[in-house]
This record gives C-alpha cells, structure tokens and sequence, in this order.
C-alpha cells in the first residue's frame, strides 16, 4: 500500500512538474506577444490634435481651434518688419483662391527675430488690413521660441506633443501644414511663398 502510494505521489510530482514547466513556456509566450503589439503600436498614438487648444485672436476674442474641424489648417508666424513680410499678400491670395470649408490660415504675430513685429495688436491689425488687405484669422502677438513658447507652438515644435518630428521655428513666416484632424503633417521653411506647388498640392489632395 505504501509502495502504491509513493508511486501515486511520485506521478503527481511528475505531473505538476510538467505543469509548472508548460505554464513558464505558455506565460513566456503572452508577454512575448503582448511586448511585439506594444513595439508594435506607432510612437505617435498619443499625439495631440491642434484641435484641443484654445488661444486669443487679434481681437482679445477666444479662438478655439476644435471649430477647424475637418478643415486643413496652415499656421504661419508673421512679422510686419521683415524682408518675408510681402508674403502676407501671397498668403491672402492663397487664403481666397482656396480658403473655404477644406482649408484656411491662421497667423500668429511675433517678436522672436531681431524685433521685427514691434507693434502692439492694434498696430499689427491695421498695418496687415491697410498694406495687405488680410482677411484670414490673426491671432494676438506671441512667442514662437524660447522660454516663453506660446503653447500652440510647443505643439508644433515638439515631437512629444505632435507625434511628427521635432523642429525649431527659424524665421518670420515659418509654415505649419496640418491635416483634417489637427495634426502636424509637413513643416516649410519661411523662404518658401505659401503658393508654392508643394503646398497647392497638399491643400488639393
């Protein structure tokens, strides 16, 4: 009976030491898969839509970027002062030819570059209404750079934020292209006109 027994305890160590065995291999294999979707998954799905941002207008209105919805979206740094200033006519023209349902312009005013945007919000609206007829959005003068980013551009400066890439605003009329959903797509450099090719084609499409 003894010997019967141990033979009984002796297949049941056995047993449970298959068990034991299969359930490490079984765990291994879950979170080798749960690791592969986790790698798996973009770095960007976090990102932040412009949509969630609310900033003030030229005006000292409120201007919450969730009303763009569906709408593509170029926000550009403006300068009264600079030698990139004619491109507020550029702009225009391209914010008439184009700017509708599908797409339109959002101008943030600043100081950043060797103080080429002196003026206090009521200048910056009549010089950009007298000399340039503008009649796309105008948002109140801002910081694009340094410790006092506005946080629009800390959004579009920061892959963190924006799940694209890193940049550095580097002039007056640096362009941000951003999709239907309020994220950052393509980044043009301030010597580009806002009517080059690359840009029609990317409202177009």
């Amino acid at each position: 009976m003894f010997h019967l027994n141990f033979i009984v305890l002796k297949v049941l160590l056995c047993n449970m030491k298959k068990f034991s065995i299969l359930f490490i291999l079984a765990s291994g294999i879950f979170l080798m898969a749960f690791c592969m979707e986790s790698n798996s998954k973009p770095m960007n799905e976090n990102k932040i839509s412009l949509h969630e941002y609310i900033v003030e207008d030229i005006n000292g209105d409120s201007y919450d970027f969730s009303k763009l919805k569906g709408k593509k979206v170029m926000v550009v740094n403006t300068a009264s002062k600079c030698g990139l200033t004619p491109q507020y006519e550029a702009l225009e023209a391209l914010y008439k030819a184009y700017g509708s349902s599908d797409f339109t312009i959002v101008a943030f005013p600043s100081n950043n570059f060797m103080g080429q945007e002196p003026g206090s919000d009521a200048d910056i609206l009549t010089f950009c209404k007298k000399n340039y007829g503008v009649t796309f959005p105008l948002m109140s003068k801002v910081d694009v750079k340094g410790k006092g980013k506005c946080s629009v551009y800390k959004f579009l400066t920061e892959k963190s934020l924006n799940g694209l890439k890193d940049s550095e605003v580097k002039w007056n009329f640096q362009k941000y292209l951003i999709d239907e959903n309020g994220f950052l797509e393509l980044v043009i450099p301030p010597r580009t006109a806002p009517n080059d090719p690359e840009i029609i084609a990317w409202i177009k499409n």
